[in-house]
């Protein structure tokens, strides 16, 4: 069974230290960013202290401010399901960034419609209405036109959606930007979005838990935060017309059409895939890092710690619900964490 976040976080706050000063003598690491991959990076990095001794303290703060923290380098390394900007590239006070992939998921449009007996079906453009506030009531006809037989209440719909800079919102609105014209020419994709209506929720955990306790609202969420609340999420009409249900399976079908191409830094979207299988609202989430490391001992720890986390982490993946990545992938991030360096030598061995 799931642990919820809360346990997750319990666990983890009991397995990890503040890292201690920024001296060549610590081994401790910390980190910030994204909550969409909290509940698998609390598990890693548990696990990780328990089988090496190392301590990773990291700030579940969402994807802006782990991009903001590790720019102005007050930690070891961000965590984004955004990739950063040119622009945020350009301005990230220690140089070059390296964006390392670690796993997949979906982002799930969760609902709390009381006395609905089975999950319904969405379609892009509709989802994007709704967030616009084009469609205000349940039984709107397009709803009720892709939810044949299903009873759908006169009553109004309550959006919630991120109210702190965030990668679900990025993933969430880059979506809608390839599915929706009135969406991608009003609205647009980024971590943080004008919404037109709705209320706030901070991180994947706020959003989970305002859904939670309104009726009649809708949000969006990565697919573990919707299990382990035990909330309703909507089957999602995919590039090839097919409702698919989110899924490891459905989000590694989308990873499947993925073409990288040659030489990428691995800044790509795998949102609105080919496939009939293919559940279009997934992505890649990134661990964000230093290409030239100001601290040789925290450099060797944090490419020790990536090593570990693509053979033996990616194991973990589907225990809670995310995908793990592509063996090919995986190969050429190995290579790629090769290339971290303090001045001009290599950090972390050759292995």
């Amino acid at each position: 069974m799931i642990k919820t976040v809360r346990s997750i976080a319990v666990a983890f706050s009991a397995a990890t230290l503040l890292a201690g000063s920024a001296s060549g003598q610590s081994v401790d690491l910390t980190g910030a960013g994204a909550t969409f991959p909290y509940p698998i990076y609390s598990k890693w990095f548990a696990d990780y202290a328990n089988s090496t001794g190392v301590k990773i303290n990291y700030q579940s703060i969402g994807s802006g401010g782990g991009i903001r923290q590790l720019s102005e380098q007050t930690v070891d390394f961000g965590a984004s399901d955004g990739p950063m900007s040119d622009q945020e590239l350009a301005n990230a006070k220690g140089g070059a960034v390296l964006h390392f992939p670690t796993v997949m998921g979906a982002v799930v449009i969760t609902y709390n419609v009381p006395d609905l007996t089975k999950p319904l079906n969405l379609s892009g453009d509709v989802i994007a209405d709704i967030f616009q506030g084009k469609i205000t009531r349940w039984n709107d006809a397009r709803i009720v036109a892709q939810n044949r037989g299903v009873r759908l209440p006169n009553t109004d719909i309550l959006v919630v959606h991120r109210s702190d800079g965030s990668g679900t919102t990025y993933i969430f609105s880059d979506y809608l930007t390839a599915v929706s014209p009135s969406w991608a020419g009003s609205l647009g994709k980024g971590k943080e979005i004008k919404w037109p209506v709705g209320l706030g929720g901070k991180g994947n955990e706020g959003v989970a838990g305002q859904v939670k306790q309104t009726p009649g609202s809708i949000g969006y969420v990565e697919l573990a935060y919707a299990k382990q609340n035990h909330l309703a999420y909507a089957s999602i009409r995919n590039a090839a017309g097919k409702y698919v249900v989110p899924s490891i399976a459905s989000v590694t079908a989308a990873a499947g059409g993925m073409k990288l191409p040659k030489n990428t830094d691995y800044r790509v979207s795998i949102v609105n895939a080919p496939g009939a299988a293919s559940y279009p609202i997934s992505s890649m989430t990134w661990i964000l890092v230093y290409q030239n490391q100001l601290d040789g001992v925290k450099g060797a720890k944090l490419v020790n710690f990536l090593r570990w986390a693509y053979t033996d982490g990616e194991k973990a993946a589907a225990t809670l619900d995310y995908a793990p990545l592509p063996a090919s992938m995986i190969a050429s991030l190995e290579n790629r964490l090769k290339t971290i360096r303090v001045a001009s030598t290599q950090v972390g061995g050759n292995r």
